[in-house]
């Protein structure tokens, strides 16, 4: 079973407020899950976002899921991005000053929509800094160039999943984006932006990664 409870980190607008998601038996990691655009009514308990979350928890992973700015108990207002980013790098190294033990673990870096641009955006900042890299990356549904406000690094590995049929984010959008950087894509048959009727194959695709990490 899994337990939820709530956790408030502090960003520089003022509080984050977190759904965190425990798994039943001792944590092996954790992951960090990025809602989409907060401005067209994006929140942590996106289903993209949950289905995300309930796979790296089954997987024995803890799953932190912010709220951005201005959303729930959050403070703050939207900023494109650029805030939401620094609040994330914030979340980071607070979570790991909090949980050392599970920071310390495997560590999964997902995001849905506008939340894969401010991923990609704390990946790279990350990797700027020299500080622990997320182990994998998850993105669905990517809107990385929309949303980017400095050049971002994204690893080879990364897991970048898309809709056949999204008409938030066309999939020429992702594959003109993944072309200039030489990722694939895996793209789901008859799927939306919001993966409706195929959350199902988005959560095998997510276990997938998640199980490869293991036989590194």
């Amino acid at each position: 079973m899994i337990r939820n409870r709530t956790i408030v980190f502090q960003g520089l607008a003022g509080a984050i407020d977190c759904a965190i998601d425990w798994p039943s038996e001792p944590p092996r990691g954790w992951a960090l899950v990025l809602h989409p655009n907060p401005v067209q009514g994006g929140t942590r308990d996106n289903k993209v976002v949950t289905t995300i979350a309930r796979s790296c928890v089954q997987d024995g992973l803890v799953a932190v899921r912010p709220n951005f700015r201005g959303i729930g108990l959050s403070e703050g207002e939207f900023d494109n991005g650029v805030g939401e980013m620094e609040d994330m790098l914030a979340l980071v190294n607070q979570f790991a000053t909090a949980y050392p033990d599970i920071a310390a673990g495997t560590w999964v870096l997902g995001g849905f929509s506008f939340g894969t641009s401010v991923g990609a955006q704390l990946y790279t900042a990350l990797a700027e800094r020299g500080e622990k890299l997320p182990d994998a990356v998850i993105l669905a549904g990517s809107a990385i160039e929309r949303f980017k406000f400095r050049n971002v690094e994204l690893p080879d590995d990364t897991l970048l999943i898309h809709g056949e049929l999204d008409d938030v984010v066309p999939l020429s959008e992702t594959m003109d984006y993944a072309r200039g950087v030489d990722l694939p894509v895996v793209v789901v048959p008859g799927a939306g932006h919001f993966f409706h009727g195929k959350l199902i194959p988005l959560r095998r695709l997510v276990e997938q990664r998640l199980q490869a990490l293991k036989s590194v």
